[in-house]
Order: C-alpha cells, then structure tokens, then sequence
C-alpha cells in the first residue's frame, strides 16, 4: 500500500536528521534554512517482534517485513500560504501525504540557528498550523462560491455540501483545524474530497536533546500543554541520538547504546509504529516454507481485500480464508498443531481481517 507519512516543520528543527535515522534514503542535512528543496522519500522497515517470532518457528527461506514510505518534506515559513520561502512547493507536497508527521525543536543549541531567532516550540507548531489553516479557508472559500452558483437549482445533495463546507470555513476560521471538525459518518466521503491540509491525521515529534528524551523538559511540558485537546499523539525523540545510533554496525553496539541513553528502544521504532497506527493500518502474516511475510492492510479490511493485497487474482477467486490467530500459533508452535487443537478459523467473504492474523487463502485460479 503506498501510504505515506510526511515529516514536516519549520527549517531547522531536526527534520532531515531524524529522516536519514529512519530511512537508508539519505537527506542532506545542514545548519540553514531551506535545505531541503526537493522532497526526500525513503521506504521504511516497520519493526515487529511477532514476524521475527514466526520466522524463528517457521524456519523460512526468507522474511519479509511490511514498510510505509516516509517523506522529507522542505520547511516551511510564516506566510509560506501566500508563497513566502518553499510555501506553494511545501503546501503542494504535504497535500500528497496521507498523514503528517510535525516536529518541533525542542531544545537549546547556539550553533543551531533558529529561525525565527529563539526556541519556542508552541509558537512554532501555530505558524505552521495557520499556514495550513489559511491555504485551506482559501480552497473552502472558493469551493463557497462554486456551490452557492450551483445551489439555485435546489439540488439537495448541493445544499448539503454547501453547508458543510460553509460550517467547515467557519471552523477554521476560528482558529480550528479540520481534524477537529465534527461532522457525520455519512459526509466523510465528501469531506475527505476536499483535501484539506488540517484534515490529515497528525503526530508531533518534540526533538529534544539527550538529557529530556526520557522525562522531557519545560519545552515539552509546555508543547503537550497546547495540544492537549487536539487528541493527537506526543513523542519525544532526540534526533542525535538516533543518528549516532544509525551509524552503529551491529544489534549489540546499538542495544549497548540505549542502555547507556536509559532507552528500550530506538525512537524511531516508536515513531515508525506511531506512523502505522495513524495511518489506521494493521498488519496479518503469510507463514510457509518458502517465507514468512507481513502484509500491511486498512483496519475494518475484509478477507477478499485482504488477499487482494497479494494479488488481484486471489481476490477475483476468493473462496475462503484459513485463519490462525497469532497466539494460538505461538502457544502451540506450529500450523499442525494448531490444527490438530482445533484452531484453525474457516472464514468467508465477510470476515474481518485482525491485526496478526495468520492468514492462508483458497481461491480459484
């Protein structure tokens, strides 16, 4: 599924660098603005324990982990919705992401330059927001005056729009973003058509040097305090620590690293995952000989479209889905065994797919 997430925020903040820790893609990295010019993508590995716990009872020939794309996208200015700095550029690229990936600095460096002169991450989130928020009053104030032309012919599905998008205007308006908007199951079908910057789901990424990338700092404390409403997650990475850690040959020296740093994980482990769950996106396995392999689907997929993500065909020929559940397969050790337990799940066209389900196909050629 080509879904991707795009890294966004104001010049200098650590955008690059936390991309070249995530991707083998490298951004070119330095201390000014507007580094970035042309939007860097790179495929990233999403990181999962239970493939590498298939392959270790399964003894494949090859795994294959499922990845999303990441993009580095040029940083943005105040006025970048009028065209300041990168603006129609940066606006145009972040229109092409599924879900945005905002980061802030949020520490204190003097051979860093900040650009608009002193660090304030809550400040720096609301320049890139009412960019956003003003590139999109513009596209729902056109969109206003279409529908109002075509209104006169008292098309009901017109009114309808026109009243969304006017309450959405005024939404925005008051300094809202359309993620917040509340709006009926029924009109998400339109309102997604809008393409709306502030629509996208959204994570924030508090780039934090190494001292706060346990407990965070008084930038952090204050960022959380300003988005508390928002319903949106909060990470805290230092993207220093994960390109020391990116450069380090093996497992041992990187684990040995963490340790060191009072870290589990790397960040961008958290990170990754934290894309993949904004993205609604779950994974199910394939299990055999030949490889043990992860699939990425939407949450709420069903079987058929399931088996539409390995090939066309199998969906067109779909009969049934044989489902394992992956403690099932864990606990007993083997497909056998499950089989022999009496675990194995016979599933139609109906069933929805699970995170981590373990899946087998039939279908007619």
């Amino acid at each position: 599924m080509a879904l991707k997430c795009g890294i966004v925020g104001l010049p200098n903040v650590g955008k690059s660098t936390l991309f070249n820790a995530l991707s083998s893609a490298k951004a070119q990295s330095a201390n000014y603005p507007f580094c970035t010019i042309e939007p860097n993508v790179g495929t990233i590995t999403v990181p999962d324990p239970r493939l590498n716990k298939l392959t270790e009872l399964v003894e494949p020939q090859k795994t294959i982990p499922t990845t999303i794309e990441i993009v580095d996208i040029a940083g943005l200015v105040k006025g970048a919705s009028k065209g300041e700095g990168l603006g129609n550029q940066f606006l145009a690229n972040i229109r092409e992401v599924d879900a945005i990936i905002h980061v802030v600095r949020a520490f204190d460096d003097g051979n860093i330059v900040h650009v608009d002169g002193d660090v304030n991450p809550v400040r720096d989130r609301e320049v890139i927001e009412t960019e956003l928020q003003l590139k999109d009053m513009d596209m729902l104030e056109k969109r206003v005056d279409k529908l109002k032309k075509q209104i006169k012919s008292n098309d009901k599905d017109i009114v309808k729009q026109y009243e969304i998008v006017q309450n959405l205007l005024k939404h925005i308006e008051e300094g809202n973003s359309a993620r917040t908007f509340e709006y009926a199951d029924e009109d998400m079908p339109f309102i997604k058509s809008l393409y709306l910057l502030t629509e996208k789901p959204i994570l924030y990424v508090c780039n934090v040097d190494e001292e706060s990338v346990v407990d965070g700092n008084d930038y952090t404390k204050a960022f959380k305090a300003s988005v508390a409403d928002e319903d949106a997650e909060v990470l805290l990475v230092s993207a220093q620590i994960e390109a020391d850690i990116a450069v380090l040959d093996t497992y041992e020296e990187r684990m040995e690293f963490l340790e060191d740093m009072g870290l589990s994980e790397p960040g961008v482990n958290r990170l990754i995952i934290s894309c993949y769950s904004l993205l609604s996106l779950i994974t199910y396995f394939t299990a055999g000989v030949k490889e043990v392999r992860a699939w990425t689907i939407k949450l709420g997929t069903k079987a058929p479209q399931a088996a539409g993500v390995i090939h066309t065909d199998i969906e067109r020929g779909f009969i049934r889905a044989e489902v394992i559940k992956y403690n099932d397969y864990v606990t007993l050790g083997s497909e056998s065994a499950v089989k022999e337990a009496g675990k194995l799940g016979v599933e139609g066209k109906e069933y929805v797919v699970n995170d981590g389900d373990i899946m087998h196909f039939r279908h007619n050629s």
